[in-house]
């Protein structure tokens, strides 16, 4: 995955986020700040428009004392983390083997059309990025479809097309949509 340079601006933690950050570090032993980076790269991103850009990584790197390149193999490894710039909805869907087994290949396809995008691209309105995720965690409930902090389980079509309808009507806050 290529990491997109800047977003024209160079970041820095709010104070209120920084002071988080720094919170967050005296929970560990001196020489171990390493332990917070998930969280720190999670605040960063919120604080980034809902994604890394390499001046965020590097500001978490300098504010952590690590060196880029550790919080790069951290930040790409994770699908929790987007690199380039999405949309209002992340709509993340596991393709692995129960998923798989159970639709998700051809429910990703059907978003795919519906949206007009690819996997890894934002529609052009700015209101969903679609990306194919590994394992959710929730192998029972498959296809399942992530948004923010909720899962979709059991996802079809019919309630694919009505979650898409209510967010473009403004109906859903960040994933708190529940299937009718």
């Amino acid at each position: 995955m290529q990491l997109t340079t800047h977003n024209g601006t160079p970041f820095r933690y709010s104070t209120e986020a920084l002071a988080e950050v720094q919170r967050l570090t005296t929970k560990y032993p001196d020489g171990c700040a390493k332990s917070a980076l998930l969280r720190a790269l999670h605040i960063a991103q919120e604080e980034n428009g809902g994604w890394l850009s390499l001046s965020a990584m590097d500001h978490v790197a300098e504010v952590l004392g690590l060196k880029p390149i550790e919080v790069y193999e951290v930040a790409t490894f994770y699908s929790m983390y987007n690199l380039q710039p999405v949309g209002k909805y992340v709509l993340e869907f596991c393709h692995t083997g129960p998923c798989a087994i159970e639709g998700a290949e051809r429910l990703i396809e059907y978003a795919q059309r519906k949206l007009g995008i690819r996997s890894g691209e934002t529609t052009p309105d700015g209101l969903f990025t679609l990306k194919e995720v590994e394992c959710l965690g929730a192998c029972g409930y498959a296809p399942v479809m992530q948004v923010g902090e909720f899962y979709h389980e059991h996802l079809n079509e019919e309630q694919f097309d009505r979650f898409i309808e209510d967010c473009r009507a403004g109906k859903v806050n960040k994933g708190t949509w529940k299937m009718h």
